[in-house]
């Protein structure tokens, strides 16, 4: 009982892959329908209309006309239409037609035009000659009628005289048809059609097979069973106004960072993670921008934040927040200065920004010294939460390595760029060194499509019951969007971080 479940679970999963392979590739299947309508109507456009006339003739036998004569002749009669048949595309049937209507054309080339066939246990001949004029047809078709009449009469009759035994009559005279046989335009649409669909279908579910980047939950699914924090969606102003305060906080945007705060409460729910090191697997896959909007929005609910600018190769948060970044972390690791000088406050709420000041030469054995562990768990003393923009994992150990530093780790994932493999090397590098992986973030996720990321009263029906909790096997966490709605943030009593003028140091 539990295999065949299991079964139908599996099948149940394969199709509806394969349903979003055909959702993610439908212009390769449009266009391969659209060219498959093209090609059929194409066909039917550049073939030369033909003709097709039909005559009828019916075989009989010549008896006196008793029961048990009819019975055989009938018999007889049946047994010989199939050879009246095969006898009709012969040179003695076709050659006297071409004589007749005086063509210029041999009896193999005629033969080429006309079709005789049968119905069984019938005594009914039928003839369909095809050509380009409708006229032409008819008079082939009626003159090769007429040839199989006297040929047949020649071959039946009895070598020491007399008349012949079978007489074949036409009973439907062939007529000139009033429309083409052919191209039947309709058919060829349909063909068209299904062959577009069939090729489109395939195109889609090859491109779907060799394509291993990350789009959405499905495809990460694949490569990790980490919790999957949340999702940002991909709108076109987020370039020009990567921040949380510059757009509006009733967006789908803003929300998705007051659900990523929520969820990322609910992943460290012990409360052993206060500072949290944001990283990606490659460049732009969107980490900075989701540190520094993660921050914000961790402010808005009242509690103190730190957000340190880590990535001492390519740093942004300075850029995104307008602030100076020529003195900052790295001024504090080689003791230039005192932390407390260095941070900058940002925004209305409690939120300050240590910056990633110039940049080193060596920032792994910086990030890495124990004046950076020092420095952050310092930082964990005086904030309710510190967040850390590390440098991608792929290309530079320096988020592995400040990961040892940190409570946990959130990896963000640029969907629609990174690969499945790149993940997962980004994953294992982590667990090599013991990181405490909270969670994971898909970013850049479309608004509509199978991979778009939404919100419902509940979350995922998928990921929890009628109660709102967690069904036993899933990971991925989405919790009430009442309670973010509500700035739902569960924070510890507030600690208000040293003013500059103060002499109290950190």
């Amino acid at each position: 009982m539990w295999d065949q479940e299991t079964t139908q679970g599996a099948h149940t999963l394969d199709l509806r892959e394969y349903l979003r392979t055909l959702r993610r590739n439908w212009v390769i299947v449009s266009a391969f329908v659209l060219a498959g309508l093209l090609g059929g109507g194409a066909a039917s456009v550049l073939t030369v209309p033909t003709y097709t006339a039909e005559t009828q003739l019916f075989v009989a036998i010549q008896s006196s006309g008793t029961v048990q004569e009819l019975q055989q002749g009938n018999t007889f009669s049946q047994a010989r239409v199939q050879s009246y048949v095969k006898t009709v595309s012969s040179p003695i049937v076709l050659q006297p037609a071409i004589d007749s209507l005086g063509l210029n054309m041999t009896p193999d080339r005629l033969a080429q035009k006309v079709k005789a066939t049968t119905d069984l246990n019938t005594v009914l001949v039928s003839i369909a000659v095809t050509d380009s004029s409708p006229v032409q047809a008819a008079a082939l078709a009626q003159a090769v009628a007429n040839s199989l009449v006297k040929a047949v009469d020649t071959l039946e009759k009895p070598r020491n005289g007399g008349s012949s035994p079978v007489s074949l009559s036409v009973i439907t005279p062939a007529t000139a048809p009033t429309k083409p046989s052919a191209p039947n335009t309709q058919l060829n649409l349909l063909l068209g059609l299904v062959g577009g669909l069939a090729l489109g279908v395939g195109a889609a579910i090859v491109r779907g097979a060799m394509d291993s980047r990350i789009r959405g939950e499905a495809d990460l699914r694949t490569v990790t069973d980490a919790p999957l924090l949340g999702g940002i969606a991909f709108t076109p102003d987020a370039t020009r106004k990567p921040l949380l305060t510059q757009i509006s906080q009733q967006s789908p945007r803003a929300e998705s960072f007051r659900q990523l705060r929520t969820n990322l409460q609910f992943a460290n729910v012990a409360g052993h993670a206060k500072s949290i090191l944001v990283t990606s697997s490659l460049p732009g896959e969107g980490k900075s921008t989701t540190a520094s909007n993660l921050a914000i929005a961790i402010s808005q609910s009242g509690q103190t934040v730190c957000l340190i600018d880590a990535d001492l190769r390519r740093p942004m948060v300075g850029e995104y927040l307008g602030l100076d970044r020529s003195a900052g972390l790295t001024t504090a690791l080689i003791g230039a200065a005192e932390v407390d000088e260095l941070l900058q406050p940002w925004g209305e709420g409690s939120l300050f920004v240590l910056t990633s000041g110039q940049i080193p030469p060596n920032p792994s054995e910086l990030l890495g010294s124990q004046d950076m562990g020092s420095l952050v768990a310092r930082l964990e003393e005086a904030f309710d939460v510190v967040i850390i923009d590390a440098p991608p994992l792929l290309p530079v150990t320096d988020a592995a390595v400040l990961s040892q530093h940190v409570g946990g780790v959130v990896v963000v994932v640029g969907t629609q760029k990174l690969k499945q493999g790149d993940l997962q090397k980004s994953l294992n590098a982590l667990e090599m060194v013991g990181s405490n992986l909270l969670g994971v973030v898909l970013n850049r996720l479309p608004a509509k499509g199978p991979d778009a990321y939404s919100y419902s009263y509940y979350g995922s029906d998928d990921s929890y019951n009628g109660l709102g909790r967690r069904k036993k096997g899933q990971k991925t966490i989405v919790v009430e969007r009442a309670l973010s709605g509500s700035d739902f943030s569960m924070p510890r009593p507030a600690r208000a971080f040293p003013d500059r003028a103060s002499t109290t140091q950190l």
